[in-house]
């Protein structure tokens, strides 16, 4: 094979930097193709930033672009809901797949994810598993240098929280719940750093206790009297660049009674071996309170790491040791997303093997969509998979069913 030939359905911002990621890797790679409704405001913001569009053919469906253009590679960046369904037409048709997370928002989608073909052409967007530290981590574990793990705790305190309140995010029929939009990386890279130890069953709560209130459906920033004094507002003094209270803004009331999501949520996971997990994740702290990490304990010693820090330590349990670690800043998740996108154009090249294939998105779907299910019953939910259909629920889906 010599060029590849990329095509996009959906081209948000995700989309669009793992495009650029991959052009820059392999100057054969090209971008060729993008399905997506909104083409003409697309072109217009490729213009506004001095991209060329040419040589990008634009379609507003993803069959048409998939039945006329001869594709090697498909990166799929659509709102949640349809990755599953737009997923599908791409392994259809024979292609390899870049497919965001999360894969799937119902176990129904998830069940028609199983029965796809071509798995072994899908990467799916896991970065943090792919990261310098998780690598790290990895390497460490596998030493034996302390010991068999035998307890993890992992958190993620959200410092741009308000995104999920006060975007398209805050519809829960889009979302899938905050487990699905946060925890699917954490669960991910949890169940990497515990290789051939699978989940067998979860619990999980979630609690809504600040981002609600009685504010109108609907009700922007912009309209709203508070606009000055509420500090989700992106008028407010106490944001780093206030906007002037003559500009137009985006942003929907996060305390109207529309809001959706949990403000926070905890699971808990037990894996085959008799060990648990905890995690945690908040979407209240800002600024510098933000934190996202892991503790992995084994009787030898005890992992730490953080991505807001970019640090790493082990600390020693039988000797006066600690090792510490420093990145140095990286903005593609930790060098996740750099790995990633070699990758897939190995993939496609049938030179490599997914280092984040389908069977680990659709576990940590699984993980997100037991745990949601366990806070809504009270209950602990067995980490099983779905039968798969009889037919295909999701593949008759359109991409403006969800814009």
């Amino acid at each position: 094979m010599s060029g590849i030939r990329l095509g996009a359905i959906g081209y948000g911002e995700r989309a669009r930097w793992m495009s650029q990621l991959m052009q820059q890797q392999d100057p054969e790679a090209k971008l060729v193709a993008i399905a997506d409704p909104q083409g003409e405001a697309i072109q217009a913001k490729m213009a506004e930033d001095g991209v060329s569009a040419e040589g990008i053919t634009f379609y507003d469906t993803a069959d048409a672009m998939l039945d006329r253009e001869p594709l090697d590679g498909v990166i799929v960046g659509t709102r949640c809901s349809l990755h599953a369904a737009m997923g599908l037409k791409v392994l259809n048709h024979g292609l390899a797949l870049f497919l965001e997370k999360p894969i799937a928002t119902t176990m129904e989608d998830l069940a028609a994810l199983r029965a796809a073909p071509n798995a072994h052409k899908v990467v799916v967007s896991f970065p943090l598993r792919m990261s310098h530290m998780v690598k790290l981590a990895r390497e460490i574990i596998d030493s034996g240098q302390i010991g068999k793990i035998e307890h993890v705790e992992a958190w993620n305190n959200v410092p741009y929280g308000s995104t999920y309140f006060q975007s398209w995010y805050r519809d829960e029929k889009e979302t899938g719940g905050l487990f699905l939009q946060k925890a699917t990386h954490d669960f991910d890279y949890i169940n990497y750093l515990l290789e051939n130890n699978r989940p067998v069953s979860v619990c999980a709560m979630t609690t809504k206790s600040v981002f609600k209130g009685n504010h109108a459906a609907g009700l922007r920033c912009m309209d709203c009297a508070e606009r000055t004094t509420c500090f989700e507002s992106p008028y407010h003094p106490s944001r780093p660049l206030p906007l002037a209270l003559d500009k137009p803004a985006k942003e929907m009331c996060a305390f109207a009674v529309d809001t959706g999501n949990e403000d926070s949520g905890s699971a808990l996971i037990e894996y085959e071996s008799g060990i648990h997990a905890s995690y945690t994740q908040n979407f209240v702290v800002r600024n510098k309170a933000g934190r996202r990490g892991a503790i992995l304990i084994g009787y030898h010693g005890t992992i730490e790491f953080d991505w807001y820090t970019n640090s790493l330590k082990v600390y020693m349990h039988h000797e006066p040791r600690v090792v510490t670690h420093q990145f140095d800043e990286d903005g593609g998740h930790g060098g996740g997303d750099g790995v990633l996108a070699s990758n897939f154009l190995k993939v496609i090249r049938g030179e490599e093997a997914p280092v984040s294939s389908l069977e680990d998105g659709m576990l940590s779907a699984l993980l997100c969509l037991k745990a949601r299910e366990s806070a809504l019953t009270r209950q602990f939910q067995a980490v099983a998979f779905p039968e798969a259909p009889t037919e295909d629920p999701v593949g008759n889906r359109d991409l403006a069913a969800a814009l």
